[in-house]
């Protein structure tokens, strides 16, 4: 199996299965963005206690790309401090500039070829930018 391939499965797992999917009831940060080259949408949501996010769920709609990498994302952050959270949402805007970055949660670097499809950046990046937006509210 090429690498290719396992990436297309990985990205299509995360599609069909996502991670983190819905909404909890309790207080947090939210945050909704929507991408309209495209029209995907994310709702965001972050629970974060004493500086780290204990919680992360998204909702939402739109391609296989940008689902799965709000499933990725909400994974790879939980448990993480703020500053960890926005330094790895940098990590990912580098990944999505073609350079060589390495993850702790490797699902993430199924995400490396969308750098070849410019007009597929921004939907990788939709989750992100919530990211970032959410820790900033949550400082």
């Amino acid at each position: 199996m090429q690498l290719d391939d396992l990436y297309r499965r990985v990205i299509m797992d995360h599609y069909k299965n996502p991670r983190n999917r819905g909404h909890f009831e309790d207080n947090g940060v939210t945050i909704d963005l929507h991408n309209p080259t495209c029209g995907d949408r994310i709702s965001l949501q972050l629970k974060v206690e004493d500086g780290i996010v204990k919680e992360s769920r998204f909702s939402g709609e739109g391609c296989s790309i940008s689902m799965s990498s709000a499933s990725m994302m909400t994974e790879a952050v939980k448990g993480k401090t703020l500053e960890e959270a926005q330094a790895m949402a940098e990590q990912f805007s580098c990944l999505m500039k073609g350079e060589p970055v390495e993850f702790e949660y490797e699902d993430l670097e199924a995400l490396s070829g969308v750098n070849k499809f410019p007009a597929r950046i921004k939907c990788a990046t939709l989750a992100w930018n919530a990211l970032r937006k959410g820790v900033e509210q949550s400082r």
